[in-house]
């Protein structure tokens, strides 16, 4: 059942821009799906689902893993070249990288448009994320080993 309603829950913010929890409990209730904003939380936990920009500058649901948060071709390698590691602690991620190369990098992120990131300090060899929330976070860190 876990698992169809996480599936329910990706074909409806595939179909529909979805912004708020509320409206994934909705939809999921007007598709037979009876379960709480706690459960709906988890899910959206689980399956790294982030708040991204719309069509019209407003926020939906979209996996974190997913097409529409790809780095730019040109920004890609020097991601990839500069990228040493990264780790969170509640809402901040710290990205370690080679000398010199953390603006880069952090340009490269910055490339992302994360809607749930405030935004990005860089220094020589490290920078510095900050998230709306700790989830996030550690969805943000996750998502930037993927693209190595």
């Amino acid at each position: 059942m876990k698992n169809k309603r996480k599936n329910a829950i990706l074909n409806i913010i595939t179909e529909k821009e979805i912004e708020t929890q509320e409206e994934i409990l909705e939809q999921l209730s007007q598709r037979g799906f009876s379960v709480t904003q706690a459960t709906v939380s988890r899910d959206i936990k689980e399956l790294h689902l982030v708040k991204v920009r719309g069509k019209e500058k407003n926020t939906k649901y979209a996996p974190l893993t997913g097409h529409t948060l790809t780095i730019p071709e040109q920004l890609l390698p020097v991601f990839k070249h500069g990228f040493v590691s990264a780790d969170y602690a509640n809402n901040l991620v710290i990205v370690k990288t080679l000398p010199a190369m953390a603006q880069a990098v952090a340009s490269a992120i910055d490339a992302l448009n994360l809607s749930e990131t405030l935004g990005t300090i860089a220094g020589d060899d490290a920078l510095l994320i900050v998230c709306r929330t700790e989830e996030y976070a550690e969805g943000v860190v996750e998502t930037l080993k993927n693209l190595i």
